[in-house]
């Protein structure tokens, strides 16, 4: 896996996917040219945040707002690192 994405770094979803809800699916999928990725709840909610503008601390603060949670930091980083690897987001600056 690459390197870990910085806290400062500002994720969106890469040029050419789109994400949706796919009542199919009954799940939110993220589309691109070859197929779609169906994805399950947390990874639906991380990148449906992931605009390119929030950083990832701005993310992880929504996020553990939203669900009254905290000590989500490890996780959404991982996942975030995981998604720009596997070229579903991308860094903005």
């Amino acid at each position: 896996m690459s390197a870990a994405v910085s806290a400062t770094a500002k994720p969106a979803i890469a040029h050419g996917l789109r994400l949706q809800w796919e009542p199919a699916q009954e799940a939110h999928v993220l589309l691109y040219p070859e197929g779609m990725v169906k994805l399950n709840g947390s990874a639906a909610a991380i990148l449906s945040r992931c605009d390119g503008i929030r950083t990832l601390t701005d993310i992880v603060a929504d996020l553990e707002r939203s669900y009254g949670v905290a000590g989500l930091s490890d996780e959404v980083a991982a996942f975030i690192t995981l998604a720009v690897a596997k070229c579903w987001l991308e860094i903005r600056s």
